[in-house]
């Protein structure tokens, strides 16, 4: 084998192993991305966590809960209330409740955030409907639960100080695969449900 035709193998192997390089950085890149920003609560990502940590504080605080609907999903979205006071560290429980206006099953998902971006770090959510499919009859209704608490550390925090409201934001998307909307019609009827807490 001469040189020439060595090099031009080293050269397409080497290409290669970048184009494979690449495309495993593209396909974890999305995951480890939601990982940073749950962790760090970057870009108004709120930290979930399996309890309050007990402790609680003086300090209270508006949450707003923020309710959209992208283009594509014929849902009504709403929060069962628009906002209430809480207390630093003290667990919370807030619903949601999104109906199927169409005439045909649909699946969503609701991506989230919160407001201002300096509180996302010591927003902690418990339990919420975030990233899971829901799939909706047409007409059925259904109320989720988000449980959350305030993390006292904030009160801390000397970039935090003026903050005295929060919104959690949710909006849901039609999600690319319908196929469990197929499967749901014939299961499910038009009336209400409510996940358990």
């Amino acid at each position: 084998m001469t040189n020439r035709a060595r090099n031009i193998r080293i050269t397409a192997a080497a290409s290669v192993a970048v184009v494979v390089g690449m495309t495993g950085l593209v396909a974890v890149s999305e995951p480890l991305y939601r990982l940073f920003c749950k962790v760090t609560g970057y870009g108004g990502t709120p930290r979930m966590a399996e309890k309050a940590s007990g402790a609680t504080g003086e300090a209270m605080f508006t949450v707003r809960f923020d309710a959209n609907v992208a283009r594509g999903l014929s849902w009504g979205f709403r929060a069962a209330e628009p906002q209430m006071s809480v207390r630093v560290g003290e667990e919370t429980l807030a619903y949601y409740e999104a109906k199927n206006t169409s005439d045909l099953p649909l699946v969503g998902t609701a991506t989230f955030n919160v407001q201002p971006d300096r509180a996302a770090p010591y927003f902690n959510k418990i339990q919420c409907f975030c990233f899971t499919e829901q799939v909706l009859a047409p007409g059925e209704t259904v109320r989720m639960p988000v449980t959350f608490f305030v993390d006292p550390e904030i009160t801390k925090d000397v970039h935090a100080r003026d903050i005295g409201t929060i919104t959690l934001s949710y909006t849901f998307f039609k999600s690319d695969d319908q196929s469990k909307a197929r499967v749901a019609q014939s299961e499910f009827k038009p009336e209400s449900k409510t996940y358990s807490n």
